[in-house]
């Protein structure tokens, strides 16, 4: 009989066992918990005119009360251009007030002129009494945009300081190689075939432009902006033969960065936009009618561009 309850036991026993080497590898274990931090959002606001450039203005005198009138001597308008290379040459007069585009070596800035080639972005030219050329410019139709600027790219917007040719280039360059300046500089790039994985890139014309209707320049921003420069960055455009609402007159301009809520601009005037993070951004400009719809002028009026923030 004792044999029997001693048998008779060991099963409970086990189980004793078992749950109790259950219960102290519960009370080993530890729970992970991992913070994870969200992503910085970018809020951009409008701030005033930097100070930098306020006492920049003070430095400069009369000159941004100036009205500088550009004419196109060259590339005349309607002309036929045979081969890739075509000479840009321009006059200035108006009351110019000591304005001259002219680059400072000390700092590499100074007054200058916007140079844009079709809808491509601008090229900065400084000296107008030496060449400027656009070289490897592709077969086709094409239009060229000018227009007097300040060191930090702020344009006037006088009577007479926008001018817009079109031309013809017939025998042009290379389509699978950009257009550049003659000191190297990229001023458009040609596509010869379209690239691969659907990405939409800017043909290096963009339709026929009507001169006396409606129509927006991109000007800034533009490139890669690091340190002081990087925070605000300004916005700024050029427009012919239309005021916006806040002018008395019927259009407004809309302006997209990243995929953030669109926002409008009823003033001719640059903005300064401040809160920007680090990394690459998109930046949409559109000419809205009064219904607040893009009006179409070739392929102008709607520009987007991008750019590089450096913290």
């Amino acid at each position: 009989m004792n044999t029997i309850k001693q048998i008779s036991l060991v099963p409970g026993l086990v189980a004793l066992l078992s749950l109790g080497a259950c219960t102290r590898g519960a009370s080993n274990q530890t729970t992970a918990i991992t913070t994870v931090t969200p992503p910085p959002t970018q809020t951009l606001k409008v701030v005033p005119r930097p100070q930098k450039i306020l006492d920049l203005m003070k430095q400069r005198g009369e000159q941004d009360e100036a009205k500088p009138v550009l004419k196109v001597i060259s590339p005349a308008g309607g002309s036929v251009i045979k081969g890739s290379t075509v000479a840009v040459r321009l006059s200035l007069s108006g009351d110019l007030k000591g304005y001259q585009p002219h680059k400072d070596p000390a700092t590499g800035s100074g007054n200058h002129i916007h140079v844009i080639l079709d809808n491509q972005p601008y090229e900065a030219y400084y000296e107008l009494d030496q060449p400027f050329e656009l070289r490897n410019v592709v077969d086709g139709k094409h239009t060229l945009r000018v227009f007097p600027s300040r060191p930090w790219h702020e344009s006037y917007k006088n009577d007479g300081a926008f001018q817009v040719v079109t031309f013809t280039v017939q025998g042009g360059g290379d389509a699978a190689k950009p257009t550049t300046t003659n000191n190297g500089q990229k001023v458009a790039d040609n596509q010869s075939q379209p690239p691969r994985e659907g990405k939409e890139v800017a043909a290096s014309t963009a339709g026929d432009v009507e001169p006396i209707k409606p129509l927006l320049t991109y000007s800034r921003p533009k490139g890669e902006y690091k340190g002081e420069d990087a925070d605000p960055i300004m916005i700024d455009f050029w427009l012919s033969n239309a005021k916006l609402k806040g002018d008395g007159g019927e259009l407004r301009v809309r302006y997209i960065i990243d995929d953030d809520e669109p926002q409008l601009l009823d003033k001719w005037e640059p903005i300064w936009l401040a809160g920007w993070l680090s990394g690459k951004h998109t930046v949409r400009l559109e000419l809205l009618n009064k219904d607040g719809w893009p009006l179409a002028n070739g392929s102008y009026n709607v520009t987007t561009r991008e750019i590089t923030v450096v913290k």
